[in-house]
């Protein structure tokens, strides 16, 4: 149980980046779950996910050496989703159709989200240092709330002072 949460559905064992792989995987389930429920849902199953996720993380890397396998990818699931928060909030917050997750919005979040995990700045870093199950999820959790700053400035800039 604990591989399957970990590497999201195994998608985790996809060749060639599999953290963006799992970014990409998390994206249209997270808009399933805005269509679902609005940004409530999605808030539910991140903080589900955000604590599945810790455990199977440390059950997969309990005794190993790797602190941070690759084919764990539950973290940039989670991550991404608090990314596109946002997106979700401002359209459940406008009464929008549920179904309805425009591309600029969840591209953003993947662009920003994949970017601040990649190159891991300031206290990304720091969590990613920390070297344990905790570390492994931390590092994206805050790469997701800076991903979602970026994206909520950019739709109060789009939104709110160019009207678009």
């Amino acid at each position: 149980m604990s591989r399957l949460i970990a590497t999201f559905f195994y998608v985790g064992y996809l060749p060639w980046a599999p953290g963006t792989w799992g970014t990409a995987f998390a994206i249209p389930v997270a808009w399933v779950l805005h269509g679902l429920g609005g940004f409530p849902l999605l808030v539910a199953a991140t903080i589900v996910v955000v604590l599945a996720g810790w455990w199977a993380t440390s059950m997969e890397t309990q005794g190993a050496t790797d602190h941070d396998p690759s084919e764990i990818v539950i973290d940039e699931v989670a991550g991404v989703w608090i990314a596109l928060w946002p997106l979700s909030g401002g359209l459940w917050h406008a009464g929008v159709d549920s179904w309805v997750f425009p591309w600029p919005g969840w591209v953003g979040a993947f662009i920003f989200f994949r970017l601040f995990d990649i190159w891991k700045p300031g206290p990304v870093g720091w969590a990613d240092r920390r070297g344990d199950a905790l570390g492994v999820m931390l590092d994206d959790l805050i790469a997701g709330v800076m991903a979602a700053v970026v994206i909520g400035i950019a739709a109060f800039v789009a939104h709110g002072l160019m009207g678009v």
